[in-house]
């Protein structure tokens, strides 16, 4: 827990500026921007290397679509600095149109031309190029994406996760230092989109170029990511690795945006708060501060027989989910109640309804934050 208290002293500083680690080929360097009255970003900073994939996240209306359409030149720079390949590319008062900016776009609706086949619909960024070279680029960008043999079809008689790819060729093929991707798979029916997805991690690390792709989803931005921004309010609340955002959230917001979260309330008491649960360590928080303990459901580990060192619980329902198994408990929560927890168990583990069970807490995966 004080080590966890120092990470996030440190990402906290690392939140007023670009994120270093390698010369930055995007960087967007405290930009706000309003719309009339509301303003969606505020005094953000974030930059994005050569090869690195930075997903940026938040819930509806945080600002993440809006800073990607400030990146790609689809809006005017009210306030802040674009550099793009140590080029500035937008300032308040000046704005490079997007295709001077060397940036490849993918769309939510992959915006491909009906009217085109495949192939002229990834010659159309290439157009200043001999029609030879438009060609030989556009097919090699197909075939990197599995979609040579489509060079002649038109839109209409793709699958989604086709017009996906094709959208992705046409923006790799004039070959970008810069990618920006907006909900590229929100489109998608959930089997196509695993699929999908994996595929379009595998070209963009090939590509190498610097990629930022904008999602609502927190499961695809820790599979796609390197790296990702987490946006609340037009802010960044925390930056990092996706095991940094899951195993070391920087507040409570952070902690639940990236997976169910079993909440309880307690009082600091000697460095550590008491929950039915048992004690939980909180070495970075004051006594009598009232906190918030948010634990995960992969945190409690259930055992079928009674243990000494374990919390009993009565089942309450069992559900398979695949490759998990949520299992729904009911433990008394010391004030003469019942508290309502769900644990996440690996295959399958479906004891009867009714049965009891008992609990042991990894700690590892409970986090401790100070009520605001």
């Amino acid at each position: 827990m004080v080590a966890r208290a120092a990470h996030r002293a440190r990402q906290r500083a690392d939140l007023s500026s670009p994120a270093t680690g390698g010369a930055a080929t995007l960087a967007l360097e405290h930009v706000t921007h309003a719309f009339e009255d509301v303003v969606a970003v505020r005094d953000l900073s974030l930059s994005v290397a050569e090869g690195e994939i930075v997903c940026l996240v938040g819930p509806s209306g945080c600002g993440k679509s809006t800073l990607l359409r400030l990146a790609a030149g689809l809006e005017t720079l009210q306030q802040g600095r674009i550099v793009i390949g140590g080029r500035e590319v937008a300032l308040p008062g000046r704005s490079e149109p997007p295709e001077r900016r060397g940036v490849g776009l993918v769309f939510q609706d992959y915006a491909l031309f009906p009217h085109l086949d495949v192939l002229a619909n990834v010659r159309f960024g290439l157009r200043h190029l001999p029609v030879a070279e438009q060609r030989r680029l556009a097919a090699e960008s197909l075939d990197r994406v599995g979609m040579a043999g489509f060079a002649h079809a038109f839109p209409h008689t793709l699958s989604g996760g086709q017009q996906q790819r094709v959208a992705l060729a046409r923006a790799l093929a004039p070959r970008p230092p810069v990618l920006l991707l907006d909900e590229p798979f929100s489109g998608l029916d959930v089997s196509l989109r695993a699929q999908v997805r994996d595929q379009t991690l595998h070209v963009l690390k090939a590509h190498g170029a610097a990629t930022l792709v904008v999602t609502h989803d927190p499961e695809e931005a820790m599979f796609l990511a390197d790296r990702i921004a987490l946006m609340r309010d037009g802010r960044l609340v925390q930056e990092g690795s996706p095991v940094d955002l899951y195993m070391r959230p920087l507040d409570a917001f952070a902690a639940a945006f990236f997976g169910e979260v079993n909440r309880m309330s307690g009082v600091v008491r000697d460095e550590q708060v008491e929950t039915p649960l048992g004690l939980v360590p909180a070495p970075e928080l004051s006594d009598a501060t009232p906190v918030t303990v948010l634990i995960r459901p992969e945190a409690l580990h259930l055992s079928l027989s009674e243990r000494i060192d374990g919390v009993p619980a009565r089942v309450e329902a069992a559900r398979l989910l695949g490759r998990t198994s949520l299992v729904h408990l009911g433990i008394e929560d010391g004030a003469g109640g019942e508290l309502h927890l769900h644990a996440r168990m690996p295959g399958q583990f479906l004891p009867a309804e009714d049965s009891f069970v008992t609990i042991s807490l990894d700690s590892r995966q409970a986090f401790v934050f100070a009520d605001e």
